[in-house]
């Protein structure tokens, strides 16, 4: 999540604090017996919901399948034309289809299944005035044009300027949409629920180079302008999709395991390449623990930002010191596993994602030195009742402040106290396995919480409930010993 970096900032550790025993990094125990599928036999239907927390960017009808994007950007004008084919599936009867869109976007053309449709487009609201049948598949084919503009964020955070589409004094571009923001450029079922495959070419003219997720094919240049083509296989939501265009350069390397590995930074900047060498040892650390990496190909974009994205298979990162540290490496890659493999059914169970990705993250900072996870856990501690009073608990926090810190630490200590209640190779065993029993797809707070009393054979509903929905801080055992 993009508010990672100015928590840590504004915590001043991740390398200070803790619930937890005496070890200096708790041992997770390797296990072979889970097997994440292959996604590419995999189709992408998704069951889509009405979003609790902002339900105004979605539409449960529709349940995208794929999103081929044709984007031809111009630095000169700040105008993008482009060109969208959607493949959805209706999941109901419906009169019309909803859509989201920017309202600086007008659509030319309108085509569904060949024929042309009417739509109407008010706000970010894109109606398709045409009737659909509930299990019937449909192909809209949209071709539109403006200057895009980002979104404003519904966060009370310093380090979010706005969301979607955000172009630079020079030109250039990138995005970063959480909890949502990708309707700035393209229409699009803006929900987390909705997991579709995305092909995505990108024109743009020299130096530039337009990069996405998944993998490149095609890079071709002619009459000065390059094009690059993407194709992410396996199913994402649309907050977990990035594209930036600038002066980038790209490094390639390659995981302990196998991964290729690729760096995108900015021209004239080799310091960010040095610094993003130590991708392969964060990846290696992680796979340790959760198992194989779950995509084919891990990227780092680097782009001129204060802040940070776990975007799927192309990692979205600030160029500050900070923003490229193996702290938040680690952090990133970490929700490839959490939050993108296995992705929240709507945005009250973000905590699932950023709990266990700054748990993680605060284990590596320790691996060398026990006191320090026992510190920066006892901090956090300090904080709980502060952040529950000021944003509420982690699963039903205030919607104008999305990404507070409620969500991270606090369900981070959760699951440390979790550790100890069943020990340590119980917990990583779990940790490891929970991903894959909802791989490529969504889960919540009831497929989590009963999972993990079913996997340890303990009703665990009173412990999740009190960390994660209670207004008072837990006064558990577990708590006590964070102390001790």
């Amino acid at each position: 999540m993009r508010a990672t970096l100015a928590l840590i900032l504004a915590l001043g550790v991740l390398v200070t604090g803790c619930t937890g025993s005496e070890s200096a990094e708790p041992t997770p125990t390797p296990s072979g017996s889970a097997t994440i599928p292959d996604p590419t036999p995999l189709d992408s239907r998704s069951v889509p919901v009405e979003d609790r927390v902002y339900p105004e960017y979605g539409d449960p009808v529709v349940d995208a399948l794929t999103y081929a994007l044709h984007l031809d950007w111009s630095p000169t004008t700040r105008t993008l034309r482009a060109r969208e084919v959607l493949d959805f599936r209706a999941t109901d009867d419906a009169p019309v289809v909803h859509l989201a869109l920017g309202e600086p976007l007008t659509v030319e053309r309108a085509r569904l299944d060949g024929r042309p449709v009417e739509v109407a487009h008010d706000g970010t609201d894109l109606v398709v005035r045409q009737r659909v049948r509930g299990g019937q598949s449909y192909r809209l084919a949209l071709t539109y044009a403006g200057r895009p503009r980002p979104a404003d964020a519904p966060t009370q955070r310093s380090d979010i300027d706005g969301l979607g589409w955000t172009t630079t004094a020079d030109g250039e571009v990138w995005t970063m949409q959480e909890p949502y923001g990708a309707f700035t450029w393209y229409a699009v079922n803006d929900q987390p629920s909705d997991k579709a495959r995305y092909q995505i070419e990108i024109t743009a003219p020299r130096p530039m180079v337009g990069v996405a997720n998944g993998s490149l094919g095609l890079r071709t240049t002619k009459h000065g302008e390059t094009t690059t083509s993407w194709d992410a296989a396996a199913p994402m939501s649309s907050y977990l999709v990035t594209v930036a265009i600038g002066d980038l350069r790209e490094t390639e390397d390659r995981s302990e395991s196998g991964v290729p590995l690729t760096y995108w930074t900015p021209a004239g900047r080799p310091g960010l390449v040095d610094r993003l060498r130590e991708t392969p040892d964060a990846l290696a650390w992680l796979e340790d623990r959760l198992g194989p990496f779950p995509f084919s190909s891990l990227g780092i974009l680097v782009v001129d930002s204060r802040s940070g994205m776990e975007t799927q298979t192309m990692i979205t990162l600030g160029d500050t010191a900070y923003a490229t540290s193996p702290d938040v490496l680690v952090h990133e890659i970490a929700h490839q596993w959490y939050g993108d493999l296995v992705t929240p059914t709507d945005w009250r169970d973000v905590w699932m994602n950023e709990g266990m990705a700054m748990y993680l993250q605060a284990v590596w900072a320790a691996h060398d030195d026990p006191d320090v996870l026992r510190s920066t856990l006892a901090q956090w501690a300090s904080d709980d009742q502060d952040l529950r009073d000021d944003a509420g608990p982690p699963a039903d926090y205030d919607p104008d402040s999305f990404g507070a810190t409620n969500v991270y630490t606090i369900p981070a200590r959760m699951w440390d106290a979790l550790r100890q209640r069943v020990g340590d190779d119980e917990f990583w065993r779990l940790v490891r396995a929970w991903p894959v029993t909802h791989a490529y797809g969504n889960a919540g707070y009831d497929d989590i919480t009963a999972w993990w009393s079913k996997q340890t054979g303990e009703d665990l509903s009173g412990f999740f409930h009190d960390w994660l929905l209670g207004e008072t801080t837990p006064g558990s055992d577990a708590s006590a010993s964070a102390v001790g």
